[in-house]
C-alpha cells in the first residue's frame, strides 16, 4: 500500500467547512481564521488565486448548509469579516475578486429557498469591502482598484455575471455606502465612488443593467435630495448653536463668581450631571445618525454624467434615459424638486401625465354627474306606483337587452291592451321605383 498522500490545508478546510456537522462547520470557520492570519503576515506566503478559489468554494457550501434565518445571519457576518484578517491590500483585494467570481459561477445552481441567504452575503461582503476602505480614510488609489474589481468582475459584459447578482449589487450599493460613510464622505468623494457606474451607463448593451443603474444610483439621489438638504441644514444650525455656547461660556468665564456658588475647579463643580434632557439629546444623536444620506453636488454630477452621455458611440436608448435624470439633477441644482404627485409613468412616457390628468378629470365630472343626479332624485317627491309602473314599461322599451312581454300574454288585457300604436308616416317617392306590395289582411272563411 503507496503512502497516503498529504492534501493541501486549502483543501483540507473547504472539505470540513462543506462538512454535514453544524460542530465541523463552525471549527473550521475559527481555524480558517486564525489560517489567514498566520500566512498572510509573512511577506512571501500570500495566497495565490486557485487557492482562495477553493476556500470560497468551502465557504459557499458552508453557507448553502446552513439553516435557521438567525444562524445563516451570524456566519455570513463571520464570513464577511474574513476580509480583515487579511494583513495587506493586495490579498483582500484578491479575497473580494475570489468571492464575486464564485457567486457568478455558483449562482444558476441556487435554488429559490436559499435565494435569501446569499443575497444577504453578498450585501454583508459588500459592507464589509467597504468598511476595509473606510479602514484606510478613503485613500484615493484604494478606491480606485476596488471599484475597477466591482465593475470588472459584474458590470463589464465579459464578466458572465448573471442578472441576479447585477440587479442586487446595484440595488444596494448606494445604501451599504450611506451606512458606513455618510457621516464622513465628501460630496467630491461621493462623486468619484459614483463615477464608474456613469461610465457603464452610457455605454452598455444591457438594457437591463441601465435600468438598474437608473433606478438603483441615480434617481435614488434625486429621491433622497430633501433629506441631504434637511440633513445639511441642521448640521449648519447645530455649528451656529456650538459658536454660540463656546461664546457664551467666554464671556461667563470673564465674570466674577457669584456668592453661594461654588467655585471653579472644586469637586462640586466638575460632576457631571446626568439628567433626562442628556439622555434624550443622545437618543436623537443615535436616531441622526442612524438617518444620514449621502451628499453630492448635483450639478457637478449632471456636468459628469451629461460628459459620459453625449459621447458619439453611446446608444441613443442610454442617452434618452440618461438626459431624463440629468434634468431632474440640473432642476435640484436650481432648488426645483421634483413633484411627488407625477406618476412614474409620466416620465416614462411624454404623454402619460396628461393621460392621467384627463382620466382624473373624467373621474371627477362623472362623480359630480352622479351626484347631482342623487341630488335631484332626493329633492323630488316620491313618486306614485302610477308613475313608477310607466317609468319601468319606458325603460324596459328603450333597452334593446330586456326581453319585452309579447300582447296577449299573462297578465294582459286583450291583444291589444296597454299597447302604443306606431306612428304611420308617408313614404317618399322615388321615380322609376316600383313600391312593394301591400299586404293582405287574413279573413276567415265565410266571411
Amino acid at each position: 500500500m503507496g503512502p497516503r498522500v498529504q492534501l493541501p490545508p486549502e483543501i483540507q478546510l473547504a472539505q470540513r467547512l462543506a462538512g454535514n456537522e453544524q460542530v465541523t462547520r463552525d471549527r473550521a470557520v475559527r481555524k480558517l481564521r486564525k489560517y489567514i492570519v498566520a500566512r498572510t503576515q509573512r511577506a512571501e506566503g500570500s495566497f495565490t488565486h486557485d487557492e482562495l478559489l477553493k476556500v470560497w468554494k468551502g465557504l459557499f457550501y458552508c453557507m448553502w448548509m446552513q439553516d435557521k434565518p438567525l444562524l445563516q445571519e451570524e456566519l455570513g457576518r463571520t464570513i464577511s469579516q474574513l476580509v480583515h484578517a487579511f494583513q495587506t491590500t493586495e490579498a483582500q483585494q484578491l479575497f473580494l475578486q475570489t468571492f464575486w467570481q464564485t457567486m457568478n459561477r455558483e449562482w444558476t445552481g441556487i435554488d429559490r429557498l436559499r435565494l435569501d441567504k446569499f443575497y444577504m452575503l453578498m450585501r454583508m461582503v459588500l459592507h464589509e469591502s467597504l468598511k476595509a476602505l473606510k479602514m484606510r480614510a478613503w485613500e484615493e488609489r484604494q478606491t480606485e482598484r476596488l471599484l475597477e474589481l466591482l465593475t470588472t468582475e459584474i458590470l463589464h459584459p465579459d464578466s458572465q455575471a448573471p442578472n441576479g447578482v447585477k440587479s442586487h449589487f446595484l440595488e444596494v450599493f448606494l445604501e451599504e455606502l450611506t451606512k458606513v460613510g455618510a457621516d464622513e464622505l465628501t460630496a467630491d468623494q461621493n462623486l468619484r465612488l459614483i463615477e464608474p457606474f456613469c461610465r457603464v451607463a452610457a455605454r452598455t448593451q444591457d438594457p437591463l443593467v441601465l435600468h438598474s443603474i437608473t433606478r438603483g444610483i441615480f434617481e435614488t439621489i434625486v429621491e433622497q435630495a430633501p433629506l441631504a438638504i434637511e440633513e445639511l441644514m441642521n448640521e449648519l444650525e447645530a455649528q451656529e448653536e456650538e459658536e454660540e455656547e463656546e461664546t457664551s461660556e467666554g464671556e461667563e468665564q470673564d465674570r466674577a463668581v457669584l456668592p453661594g456658588k461654588p467655585p471653579r475647579g472644586s469637586v462640586r463643580a466638575a460632576e457631571p450631571v446626568l439628567g433626562e434632557e442628556q439622555v434624550e439629546d443622545d437618543d436623537d444623536d443615535d436616531d441622526d445618525h442612524a438617518g444620514s444620506v449621502l451628499q453630492f453636488d448635483y450639478e457637478a454630477v449632471a456636468n459628469r454624467l451629461f460628459e459620459m452621455a453625449s459621447h458619439q458611440d453611446t446608444p441613443p436608448l442610454n442617452r434618452k434615459r440618461l438626459y431624463k435624470v440629468i434634468r431632474k439633477l440640473q432642476d435640484l441644482a436650481e432648488g426645483l424638486f421634483p413633484e411627488d404627485e407625477v406618476p412614474e409613468k409620466a416620465y416614462r412616457n411624454p404623454r402619460g401625465g396628461r393621460r392621467v390628468r384627463m382620466k382624473r378629470r373624467l373621474s371627477q365630472a362623472r362623480w359630480q354627474d352622479t351626484a347631482g343626479r342623487g341630488a335631484e332624485e332626493a329633492s323630488c317627491p316620491e313618486p306614485s306606483p302610477r308613475s313608477a309602473r310607466r317609468r319601468r314599461r319606458r325603460s324596459a322599451g328603450a333597452d334593446p337587452a330586456v326581453p319585452q312581454e309579447q300582447p296577449g300574454g299573462r297578465g294582459r288585457r286583450g291583444a291589444h291592451g296597454g299597447r302604443r300604436q306606431p306612428r304611420v308616416r308617408p313614404r317618399a317617392t322615388v321615380a322609376d321605383c316600383q313600391e312593394p306590395k301591400a299586404k293582405r289582411k287574413w279573413t276567415p272563411r265565410g266571411q
